[in-house]
């Protein structure tokens, strides 16, 4: 691992120890680098905000190339809904509980109301992009995205506040929602 890397990771690692003890809106970036052993510009160069430490996404560049390789045949929801879900399912087990403390952070956080929404206005264009490179029109490679994008999101926040199911079974039910292949009930209706 390079210079850059480590310094990256323990960045993030000196964030995510820090907003596990005092909280997300009490922590500072000055106390995140100080515990990194980095100086706040150092930071600032591998994170441009405070919520990119959170937010950072490394997903995009795969999702939008998994987009492109799905079937010429298949509806827009249906390649970008596949899409992710291959993505996902090639996540290391050892992602997954650092992924789940990321979004139980930003879920608990009010000052990140909306930001995961907001962070993903680039994988919104990764996908875009990849579905248009398939022929899709512009707005309804937009209206698809936006639409996976605002699902994968609640889906993702609901899984990080409650511990009661896995990764991959909270991920299946919100896609398969997504891609019409079914709709969950509650039976105490």
């Amino acid at each position: 691992m390079d210079r850059w890397s480590r310094t990256h990771e323990a960045v993030q690692r000196a964030a995510l120890e820090l907003f596990a003890e005092k909280g997300y809106d009490a922590t500072t970036t000055a106390q995140i680098a100080r515990r990194a052993g980095v100086s706040e510009m150092s930071l600032f160069r591998h994170f441009a905000t405070k919520d990119a430490l959170l937010l950072d996404d490394p997903f995009d560049p795969l999702i939008g190339e998994a987009v492109v390789a799905r079937p010429a045949d298949e509806t827009p929801m249906r390649a970008v809904v596949e899409s992710v879900r291959e993505t996902w399912a090639e996540l290391s087990d050892e992602v997954v509980p650092v992924l789940r403390q990321r979004l139980r952070i930003v879920a608990e956080a009010q000052s990140l109301d909306g930001a995961l929404e907001r962070n993903s206005a680039a994988t919104a264009t990764v996908i875009a992009d990849s579905l248009v490179s398939r022929g899709v029109q512009r707005d309804a490679a937009r209206v698809a995205a936006a639409a996976v994008i605002a699902g994968l999101s609640a889906a993702l926040l609901e899984w990080a506040r409650n511990g009661d199911r896995r990764l991959d079974q909270a991920l299946d039910e919100a896609l398969d929602v997504l891609g019409g292949a079914s709709a969950c009930s509650d039976s105490t209706t």
